[in-house]
């Protein structure tokens, strides 16, 4: 990050492809924002189903993506699909961020956190600091999850994933605990986001 020359840092990871024009002034466009901390896109897999849109808390115990494997057009509940929004957080595969920011939170934790929820963690400590974490519709990428790193679910990357999401839990507990974004009509509907 210290190479990093202008005010957006953009994090995307090499297994994103980009599917539309226009996105990365959308994500720079929240990224400015004084308020506002983290901005992600909308990313899809290859077959046009949604991979990402937002980060609620809680998910499985840690945290998990909104709207996971709707279709591309879908509106999902309450229309949260198609709809810029605040988010607890959002995916380090595609996130933009002022650079300031990035440095005041101390950025990624690249020790405790190598690969899994580092963009969490990140998203969290940009809340305590006051900011809002923003997801874009606006702004679509295709992700090819994972395909370059490997699964956590590997047999070679089970024991690393287990620490980094004991990890998060021990440090994060009371917010994984009590997303503010996730609405009670949302948990009803049994985490079909």
């Amino acid at each position: 990050m210290r190479e990093a020359r202008g005010h957006i840092v953009v994090l995307l990871n090499n297994d994103v492809d980009v599917i539309s024009s226009g996105w990365l002034e959308e994500m720079v466009s929240h990224a400015l924002r004084p308020e506002v901390g983290a901005v992600g896109a909308k990313l899809l897999y290859p077959d046009g189903r949604v991979q990402h849109a937002g980060v609620f808390l809680g998910i499985g115990g840690l945290a998990g993506h909104l709207h996971q494997l709707i279709d591309r057009a879908d509106p999902g509940a309450f229309g949260r699909a198609i709809l810029t929004a605040t988010v607890s957080a959002v995916t380090g595969a595609c996130l933009a961020v002022r650079k300031s920011v990035y440095e005041e939170v101390g950025g990624l934790d690249e020790v405790n956190l190598a690969v899994a929820y580092n963009d969490v963690d990140l998203c969290l400590k940009i809340i305590e600091r006051g900011y809002r974490n923003v997801w874009t519709p606006n702004a679509e990428l295709c992700h090819w999850e994972s395909a370059s790193r490997g699964s956590d679910a590997a047999p070679e990357n089970v024991e690393r994933f287990r620490r980094e999401a004991d990890y998060l839990r021990r440090t994060w507990a009371s917010k994984l605990d009590a997303d503010p974004q996730l609405q009670p009509e949302l948990l009803a509907r049994g985490g079909k986001f």
